[in-house]
């Protein structure tokens, strides 16, 4: 699979990378066997980055994770997990739960060292305590050798462009804002180049916004924002295509994005995945469902507190509200 070298990392990611949310249940319960044949499908297929998190089934992924890693050679996976979110409402960023947190994480995952630890969804804690306290909390960690590159992930934008300019983190994980419908990333960008840090995008599906899937109950979109992408799924039905296929394929073009992390507890969709990447990709196509996506551009949601959340950009009170 092609790879994109991450910022000033030393790690090459390939283009698309296995998210492991799912397989700890994190979604629903799933069949735990199944869900330990999707990781071995992932990394058979070239899905060499493998993404997870103490918060995803509060532990489970890096279990499940923990009984896989061991089989394959060590240097030839990228592994990543995150910290300081361990349940809906339970958020610690204090230095001392770093350190705690990355042991348990190796425990669970019968590994010597973390390749990339991120501070987890940044907008529900004091941004402020991330960049004084928890980042270098995480650099003494990589000093001894438990981290080798440190980063934070989260939704909104400005979060991101506090953090990457402290010179404290060597990647970012952006999820929902590189998609058909929402490019808000890319202003990113110049900032990561500036610093030689690395970006991730996750989620080219927007929690199924983008696809033909209903939406699960906590979805956060209008109904204006269900109406028009149901209208763009249907569309390419009518086409002979798929919207998660176009989805798919354009969220992995831009070379400034190392990765896009996707997430599947079932191998077969894993497999079709694959193979999208490797179809020619219809831009005519492509430009048709963004201009049915339009009226939806860059369309966001309010995360984590209100004062992490780009309330000024774009203006729409409506979308500020969703």
């Amino acid at each position: 699979m092609q790879t994109r070298k991450l910022g000033n990392t030393p790690y090459h990611l390939p283009i698309l990378g296995f998210g492991a949310s799912s397989i700890g249940a994190e979604f629903g319960q799933r069949d735990w066997s199944a869900s330990l044949d999707a990781v071995r499908t992932a990394i058979e297929l070239g899905l060499s980055f493998i993404d997870t998190a103490a918060y995803y089934g509060r532990g489970m992924s890096e279990i499940l994770l923990g009984q896989i890693l061991h089989e394959y050679p060590r240097e030839s996976l990228v592994i990543s997990t995150k910290l300081g979110r361990y349940a809906p409402n339970h958020f610690d960023f204090s230095a001392k739960r770093v350190s705690e947190s990355i042991d348990v994480s190796l425990e669970r995952m019968r590994l010597d060292y973390l390749d990339i630890v991120f501070c987890h969804d940044i907008e529900y804690g004091d941004v402020n305590q991330v960049i004084e306290e928890t980042l270098p909390a995480l650099a003494l960690q990589k000093a001894k050798g438990k981290v080798r590159c440190i980063g934070v992930s989260g939704y909104p934008m400005r979060n991101f462009e506090r953090v990457i300019p402290t010179g404290l983190v060597d990647c970012v994980i952006t999820y929902n804002h590189y998609t058909l419908q929402n490019d808000m990333a890319t202003r990113l960008i110049p900032l990561a180049e500036k610093h030689g840090v690395g970006l991730i995008n996750a989620a080219p599906f927007s929690a199924r916004l983008l696809t033909h899937m209903p939406l699960p109950p906590w979805h956060k979109a209008t109904p204006e924002v269900r109406n028009v992408a149901a209208q763009a799924a249907a569309f390419c039905k009518e086409q002979g295509t798929s919207i998660e296929k176009l989805a798919l394929q354009y969220s992995i073009q831009n070379p400034a994005f190392a990765s896009c992390l996707v997430g599947s507890a079932r191998s077969e969709e894993l497999k079709q995945l694959v193979r999208w990447l490797g179809e020619s990709v219809d831009w005519d196509l492509i430009g048709k469902v963004k201009e049915i996506l339009k009226p939806i551009h860059n369309w966001y949601y309010i995360e984590g507190r209100p004062e992490n959340n780009d309330l000024t950009w774009p203006t729409s009170t409506q979308w500020q509200d969703a």
